[in-house]
């Protein structure tokens, strides 16, 4: 149990002690001499020791006195960030908010993001960090982080919960010397046996597992010749002719000249980007921010 009336006693020796005096400790205190002097020797009587020599002069701290001051200074120091902390809490004002994100992410969703919390919490600190999606849900269950940005989509477990942010249609991406860049729709079943660059499962398992299930749904098992951490390297890997692949048609802007984007004759729509909280873990501000992206158009 809190003792506050010994709390309360222990901000009146530090201002004493760093004083000096009693008068003028009292005035930073805003209270009168007398009632001090007689809390500081309540504060004696429960320690059983001696805490100040008194004289005209001042008020000198015994050698007991000189011990236990770095101690109670630090408290007091401890004390102070605690009220700040809550008053930040209460305000929602203050804080630290740690994010786990994917590189597209940086790019596109958390400049918006930021700009906004700078805006309605000044006072807010931001930490954002690099991760790949496969490490957004033990970062969020480990409460490492409180916001994760990443390619996730579906059931992602009871505590963690999602919003797709970004969504895009998957096009083929080839060497424009390949023999299907000719055509002005491709089909999925036509990359049967075509060698394939995709993101690492280890990497994004979610998205990876999606399009080897959306292969699969069109009759084949895709070969995958590379496993890679981004669409830049998948597009990368193609352009150095070593194979082709299913990336956003949004990443066509990365492309260098020697490779051509093809749209896929079935409509696929894959989730880029989605925001990922734990609802185990209330948390206004979180709140806020899910509710301003909700909002946006």
């Amino acid at each position: 149990m809190i003792n506050f009336r010994l709390i309360r006693h222990l901000w009146l020796f530090l201002a004493v002690a760093e004083e000096q005096n009693f008068g003028r400790a009292a005035k930073r205190l805003g209270m009168s001499q007398p009632p001090l002097s007689e809390q500081i020797q309540v504060l004696e009587q429960a320690l059983k020791v001696k805490l100040f020599e008194r004289s005209r002069r001042g008020a000198k701290l015994t050698p007991v006195g000189a011990a236990i001051l770095p101690a109670v200074r630090k408290f007091a120091e401890q004390l102070e960030r605690l009220e700040l902390a809550v008053e930040e809490a209460v305000a929602g004002q203050s804080g630290v908010l740690t994010i786990g994100a994917i590189s597209t992410a940086m790019f596109d969703v958390l400049p918006g993001l930021i700009e906004h919390l700078k805006t309605d919490y000044p006072h807010l600190t931001v930490s954002v960090r690099e991760i790949d999606s496969v490490e957004a849900i033990p970062a969020l269950e480990s409460s490492d982080i409180d916001l994760a940005f990443a390619r996730l989509d579906g059931d992602l477990g009871l505590s963690i919960k999602s919003l797709p942010l970004l969504e895009d249609r998957l096009v083929v991406a080839m060497a424009a010397d390949h023999p299907l860049a000719s055509r002005s729709r491709i089909s999925l079943s036509s990359l049967a046996n075509e060698p394939l660059v995709m993101f690492a499962r280890k990497v994004s398992p979610v998205y990876f597992d999606n399009l080897i299930a959306t292969c699969k749904a069109s009759g084949f098992s895709p070969r995958v010749l590379h496993e890679v951490r981004s669409v830049a390297s998948q597009i990368a890997f193609v352009s150095y002719g070593q194979g082709i692949a299913l990336v956003p048609a949004s990443m066509k802007k990365m492309a260098p000249a020697n490779v051509v984007f093809r749209p896929l004759s079935q409509r696929l729509n894959v989730v880029t980007t989605a925001v990922a909280w734990n609802a185990e873990r209330p948390n206004p501000l979180i709140d806020e921010i899910i509710a301003w992206f909700r909002d946006r158009p």
